[in-house]
């Protein structure tokens, strides 16, 4: 999905939207000023993001490890670990992809080192590819996301 989504230019949500659908994903019915922004197919979500910058994302989950019962880990570190090696298993979709030939790779920010666990980032064209490990709270899951992202104008 993600090699269908590099040749929609620019990229807009109503483009990924488009595509999500032509690749008989399903929406995951939360819709945003009347398009669709979450998408599933073969376990795998995904969403659109539009920022006030005119920035768009479309990011996957391609690996998921929930909280436990108790609201928490109960080894958190492990569960980082699991993450990292989940992403370092899933790179190779990427760098060995047909998109492979047009990913440049790319620097860290400091944004990146303070939101990801383990991150890789290239260029594509204008663009950003970004796979990483994540946590973004201490009661939601540590996923392995990979995103697109269209830098806005503004």
């Amino acid at each position: 999905m993600l090699e269908e989504l590099a040749d929609v230019a620019p990229l807009t949500a109503e483009g990924a939207a488009a595509r999500f659908t032509a690749q008989k994903w399903t929406p995951g019915g939360k819709p945003r000023d009347g398009l669709e922004t979450s998408w599933d197919k073969d376990g795998v979500g995904s969403w659109i993001q539009v920022f006030g910058s005119g920035a768009v994302s479309v990011s996957f989950a391609v690996w998921i490890r929930d909280v436990d019962e108790s609201g928490y880990f109960d080894d958190l570190e492990a569960v980082y670990e699991q993450g990292e090696q989940a992403l370092a298993g899933f790179l190779p979709e990427i760098e060995e992809s047909p998109l492979a030939v047009r990913l440049v790779e790319a620097a860290q920010t400091e944004a990146d080192r303070d939101e990801f666990i383990a991150v890789k980032r290239w260029a594509l064209d204008t663009r950003i590819v970004t796979a990483g490990v994540i946590q973004q709270d201490t009661d939601l899951p540590v996923m392995v996301v990979v995103a697109l992202e269209e830098p806005g104008t503004a």
